[in-house]
Formats: C-alpha cells, sequence, structure tokens
C-alpha cells in the first residue's frame, strides 16, 4: 500500500490529507498529522475526496453538440481544433473581445496561468473568474490599504487572540477547522465576538453576539472608530510611523454618532458601547471576515472599516491581531496573483513598463503578446452576452447558471451563444445544459499543481490515482486548445505544469508575493511554504507560520498603511411595503459545497441534506401566516424573479428576514444584479422579498 500527500481542493484552508492506495484505488484518507493548517484533522468534505473514484466518468471523450441539439463524441485532437477553430472565427467576425472566458477559484495555479496566457496575452480578450463572486472585494480593500493583495496573518492567530471578532463570518459551518482552532485557543479570559444579523452557529458559540440590523456594518464599524477616538483607545505611535491620512479619517468620522448607530443598526447604546470597552481592554485583537462583508454594496469600504480600527488600535502585524479576510475557495490566493486577469503573473500593473518587460523576458514573448489592461469583470461579460457583443464563452470548474448571482441572466445568456465551453467533472451541472461543447476532466485526486491558501501557504496538489484512457487534466486541455490556436512558441516553457510553475516562480520575483525559494520537489510531503519565500533568504523565513506587518512595513510606496473610507451609502433594495423582508443567504451545513455538483455524490453529505430548496423563517412570522416546518412558500424578489422554498422554522433568524442556503438553484434566482462599485462582487445579501404559502 503506497501512502500519497495531497491538498483538499474544497475551501481556503487548504488542508493536506494521506492518500493510502492500492491496485490504484483508494483504500483510506487521513488527515496528515503535523501539517501546519489541519494537524491530523478534516471536515467531512476533505474526507470525501475518495468517493470521486467512484463518481467521475472513466475513458471520457469531449463532446459537441451537433445541429440536431444531441452530441456527438470525438477525440480530444479534433474538439481541440474544433473549439480553436471557433475562437478564431468569431474574434474574426465579431471583434477580439467577443469571446470571453470564466474560471474558478479550484483550479491550480498551474492552471490558472495556462489559461491567463492562453485567453488574456494570447488570444488577448477577457477572462474573469468566480473568485470575484467571494474574494474581490478583499482583494481590491487589500491593495487600496496596504499597497498588495496580502493578507498578513497566519491560522495561529486564531490561537494567540485574547479578543476574536467574528464580522459576517461563520467559521463553524463555513471553515470548521478555522473553528477548531479557534476552540484550541488557550488565552485566559479570551473572548469570541460574532457581528452578525442572525444568530449563526458561530454566534450560538460565541460570549457575544451583536445582531446588527442587515447591511448597517459600514455604519457601526465607523461608529466604533469615533468612540475610540474619542475615548483616546489609540495606539498613536503606530498610527504615527506606519500609517497615513488618520487625521482626515478622525475628522471624518466624527458625524458617525453614537445615536446614529443606535438608529441605523437597531443595537442598544450600550451593546455599541461594551463592543468599543472590549476592543480597547484586548491586548490582542483580532478581526476576521468573509462574505457576509465581502458580498455588499459597500463591501470594499466595509472591508476597509475593519482594517482601520485594526490599524488605529496597533492591532497588526503582532502575534493573535490583524484585520483578517477569511478567504473562501481553495486556491482563490492563486487565482488573485497568477491568473493574469486583473494584475500581472506575480501582480503588477499591465500598464507598468518595467513590469511588461519582465513578463516579457520571463515567458519569452513579445510585449505586445501581453495582456493590455486588466479584464472585464464577470458582470461585464454576462452583461456583455446578453447584449450580443460577447458570442463566445469558456468556463472551467465553475456552475454560473447556479451560481451567479441573479443567475436566470445566466440562462439567458448561456442560450444566446454561438460557442459555448463547459469544461468540467460533471456533465450533470447546471451549466452544461446549454453548452455547444463539453470537456470532461479529471478531479485533483489525478493531477499535479499548486495551491495557496488563506494564509499565503504554497502547498502542493499531487496524484493520487493513474489516469485511464482518455482522461486528461484542466492544465492539458487548455495547453491543448493553445496548441490548436497555432500558438507554437509562445507556448515553450509551459509543457507541463511544473514547467509553468517555474515560470510563475520567476514572474514572482522581487514582488511580495515573491516564491522564488520554493522549488516543486520541496513542497511534495511537506508542511508547505508560505509566501514571501524569496531565493536566498530561505533561512530568515524558515518559521512554518509566520506573518507580514510585524515591522510596520506596507507594500504601498511610502511603506504606509492608508486610512481608506467614505460616506456610508444609500442601500439600493430597502425593505419596502411590498417587499419588507431581507433575503440573506450562506451555508447550509458542514457538508455542503457550493452549487453541490461534487458533494451531492458524496452518499453521506446526500443523506443528511435536504433535497430541494428550503429557507430558515422566524418563528412568530410563521405562525402569523399559518406556515409549518417543511411547508412551501413561493418568494418573488425585489429582482422580478420568484421561486418555491420549503420553510424550516426558528428562533434564530430575526422576525424580519428569511435565511437561504447558497447550495439550491432557487437561491441564486432571487439575489439582485447589483455590485460593489470598487470589486465589482455582487450584493448577494441584498435582495428584499415577500413570499405567499402555496
Amino acid at each position: 500500500m503506497k501512502k500519497i500527500q495531497s491538498t483538499c481542493n474544497y475551501c481556503a484552508i487548504d488542508c493536506n490529507l494521506d492518500f493510502y492506495v492500492e491496485d490504484n484505488k483508494i483504500v483510506k484518507t487521513v488527515p496528515t498529522k503535523g501539517y501546519p493548517v489541519n494537524d491530523g484533522f478534516s471536515c467531512i468534505k476533505g474526507l470525501s475526496l475518495s468517493k470521486q473514484q467512484t463518481t467521475v466518468k472513466p475513458n471520457s471523450l469531449p463532446k459537441i453538440r451537433q445541429k440536431d441539439g444531441s452530441f456527438k463524441e470525438v477525440s480530444w485532437d479534433e474538439a481541440f481544433t474544433h473549439v480553436a477553430s471557433e475562437l478564431n472565427r468569431i474574434q474574426a467576425e465579431y471583434g477580439t473581445e467577443s469571446v470571453a472566458g470564466i474560471s474558478t477559484g479550484q483550479l491550480t495555479l498551474e492552471e490558472f496561468a495556462i489559461f491567463g496566457h492562453v485567453m488574456r496575452n494570447y488570444l488577448q480578450t477577457n477572462v474573469d473568474g468566480n473568485t470575484r463572486l467571494c474574494m474581490a472585494t478583499a482583494v481590491v480593500a487589500h491593495k487600496q490599504s496596504y499597497g498588495f493583495d496580502a493578507p498578513g496573518y497566519t491560522l495561529k492567530d486564531l490561537e494567540l487572540s485574547d479578543t476574536l471578532i467574528f464580522i459576517g463570518s461563520n467559521p463553524v459551518v463555513a471553515h470548521p477547522i478555522v473553528w477548531g482552532r479557534v476552540r484550541q485557543n488557550q488565552v485566559p479570559g479570551h473572548k469570541i465576538i460574532v457581528i452578525d444579523p442572525r444568530k449563526s452557529e458561530t454566534a450560538m458559540n460565541a460570549d457575544y453576539h451583536y445582531e446588527l440590523k442587515p447591511r448597517t456594518d459600514l455604519l457601526l464599524l465607523y461608529t466604533v472608530a469615533h468612540l475610540l477616538i474619542e475615548n483616546d483607545y489609540l495606539d498613536h505611535d503606530f498610527i504615527r510611523e506606519h500609517t497615513e491620512h488618520f487625521d482626515e479619517f478622525k475628522d471624518f468620522v466624527k458625524t458617525y454618532t453614537l445615536e446614529r448607530a443606535v438608529d441605523g443598526t437597531g443595537l442598544s447604546k450600550e451593546q455599541i458601547l461594551e463592543l468599543v470597552e472590549l476592543i480597547h481592554h484586548g491586548k490582542r485583537v483580532s478581526f476576521w471576515w468573509t462574505m457576509g462583508v465581502n458580498q455588499g454594496y459597500e463591501a470594499v469600504r466595509t472591508a476597509q472599516a475593519i482594517i482601520n480600527l485594526a490599524l488605529m488600535t496597533g492591532n497588526i502585524g503582532k502575534p493573535g491581531t490583524g484585520a483578517n479576510s477569511i478567504t473562501g475557495q481553495c486556491n482563490a490566493m492563486g487565482s488573485r496573483s497568477f491568473s493574469n486577469t486583473s494584475v500581472f503573473f506575480g501582480g503588477g500593473d499591465f500598464t507598468n513598463p518595467a513590469r511588461r518587460k519582465r513578463i516579457s523576458e520571463v515567458l519569452g514573448v513579445p510585449d505586445e503578446m501581453l495582456a493590455k489592461k486588466p479584464t472585464a469583470t464577470y458582470n461585464q461579460i454576462i452583461e456583455g452576452i446578453n447584449e450580443g457583443r460577447i458570442k463566445g464563452l469558456w468556463i472551467l470548474c465553475t456552475n454560473p447558471r447556479h451560481s451567479w448571482t441573479n443567475n436566470e441572466t445566466f440562462a439567458r445568456a448561456a442560450k444566446k451563444l454561438e460557442l459555448f465551453v463547459v469544461q468540467d467533472i460533471y456533465d450533470t451541472i447546471e451549466s452544461a445544459e446549454d453548452c455547444t461543447v463539453f470537456f470532461p476532466v479529471v478531479p485533483g485526486i489525478k493531477k499535479e499543481g499548486t495551491y495557496i491558501n488563506l494564509e499565503r501557504r504554497l502547498s502542493a496538489m499531487r496524484p493520487v490515482l493513474k489516469r485511464e484512457e482518455n482522461e486528461i487534466s484542466d492544465y492539458e486541455a487548455v495547453l491543448g486548445v493553445g496548441k490548436a490556436l497555432g500558438m507554437g512558441d509562445a507556448l515553450k516553457g509551459w509543457e507541463t505544469p511544473k514547467d509553468c510553475f517555474n515560470l510563475m516562480r520567476e514572474c514572482s520575483r522581487n514582488m511580495p508575493c515573491d516564491f522564488t525559494g520554493v522549488t516543486w520537489e520541496a513542497l511534495e510531503e511537506s508542511h508547505g511554504i508560505q509566501w514571501p519565500y524569496p531565493e536566498g533568504k530561505e533561512e530568515n523565513n524558515k518559521e512554518e507560520q509566520r506573518r507580514l506587518y510585524s515591522d510596520g512595513q506596507f507594500f504601498t510606496p511610502s511603506g504606509k498603511a492608508q486610512f481608506v473610507f467614505e460616506e456610508v451609502r444609500e442601500n439600493p433594495y430597502p425593505p419596502t411595503e411590498e417587499f419588507p423582508y431581507v433575503f440573506n443567504t450562506g451555508r447550509g451545513s458542514v457538508g455542503q459545497w457550493h452549487t453541490q455538483s461534487r458533494t451531492k455524490e458524496v452518499k453521506f453529505v446526500e443523506d443528511v441534506s435536504v433535497k430541494k430548496a428550503y429557507l430558515y423563517m422566524n418563528e412568530k412570522l410563521a405562525r402569523e401566516h399559518d406556515i409549518h416546518w417543511m411547508d412551501e412558500i413561493r418568494v418573488y424578489s425585489v429582482n422580478g424573479e420568484n421561486a418555491v422554498f420549503a420553510v424550516k422554522t426558528t428562533d434564530e433568524v430575526p422576525y424580519d428576514q428569511l435565511y437561504a442556503p447558497i447550495h439550491y438553484v432557487e437561491c441564486n434566482k432571487l439575489t439582485p444584479s447589483n455590485y460593489d462599485p470598487y470589486s465589482k462582487e455582487p450584493n448577494y445579501k441584498g435582495a428584499t422579498v415577500r413570499f405567499e404559502k402555496c
């Protein structure tokens, strides 16, 4: 029996697992002992990865839709030639940006890079990822405040903090390994604080829960900042030596009075003052946020309001502190820095001549072949299809018919495409229903590459099982199309994922995410390595759990962090007489994952999951409408759509809210086409609705 260590490719923790293999079958899966992230623990999703050896079809060939609507199975070479020909035809007929791509946060670093090279560089077109749906807000907040998309913490900080504040974050369900680290916290008297409009599973386990009104986070955070300043609960030395624009921020928040916050947030005066005192009396205060903040109409400024609190109190760069964004998908960090979409490989602006020269040299291609500008955003791509400007789309490892906000807009878009390539493990996902080409690719247990987790840790995905005839990886599928396009020497050095990894290493040189000291071989059977890890400085970075900003240095031109702020915006979808209830969304259970295309194949998860869409309703509200457990209601959204849900009654959801798990296609049928102005992340938590009993 052979043991193979690899990386779980579900959430952003990137747990490592030991797969025991015999006769090309996984006999058992055990979380890797000693791995700094999960140290012998895993959630049910990771442990179930071995189930994909029986649920994914072997010996699969690509399929091309025929004129009569049927599919014809063809060879890989024929499929590559067909897709390349169609991409060329559409661009020739409709223009360079008439084709586009959408990737995911679940591919490897190398797969992101080659897709970006083929589409963004060679075809000079647009590629966005579904990291736009979860982490774009954090990216923009980091870049504007810190100078680079560089979350500074390590997961060890969860165990070292004496005051942990979770804002719009539910790690008990969404990131159980994160919650496991919280439970390992041995700091005497440490406090867990949750700011969330519903009593989430994390709130149930907290010492303090502040149940504010939906979408009033920014008002609360500015008020807390004002009160901290008013009481002189500040780290003046840190502010003076390591930040800029604090005086302007101090003047700005004067209008965010306690009375204004009480009126707007629904919290009492005593609760807000209590929160201020908890922050002040904490010696190591850490702030943790995720989708409840990121998926909003003023999300970037909300994330930066959290960062501002950490900066003004000196709670950054030190053990147990930080303004810490919890990432969603397994390789969202790889997507953010190495997909060639919003920044060059390894970071840097497309318009920077020195950066263009460097990337050109590393890749061995002329400057004019490199992407000229950031990609059109996800919403612009979908809108472009519906408006007739984009005629071809290639999606990888994502299911936008289900996950895209106001997802009927994607359903309409899919039917308008002349070329729609779906590349996935399963041909049963909702997005594959209208595809013109289907590329079946292998799951993570049969491919190799690199992942970067939420704390900047690179880890290795290595093949656990040998492939069967005709099976190929996402990397090989993109490479095949690139060759069919006639890229020739532009693909020199891209022959294998390892070759691509070495190119990306060089692209990272002298950037904040520099990992030139990391080799492909060193990641195998390792504890992972956090960037930065520059070549020649390995000895200085030998600690396995390292944080940034401990020296007070940031990545801005001045080396100082920026206070960034803006007036609270008017809610575009406030509750009204016609639509009186807020439609909140989030995770349903630990075992479910996004659109359930993978976890629905796992018997344990399937057995305990509700088969149809459901939502949670307040007990009192249900009684008033004569609604009982699992009765069905039709929910009408402000976006003009409606859908049927079964009802689970609970007192953990406020009277004026409905809470729907995201794992059912009906959920995002009701979410609005509305976005943060800076990150263009959808306002998933922003819909208002009414309902009637079926």
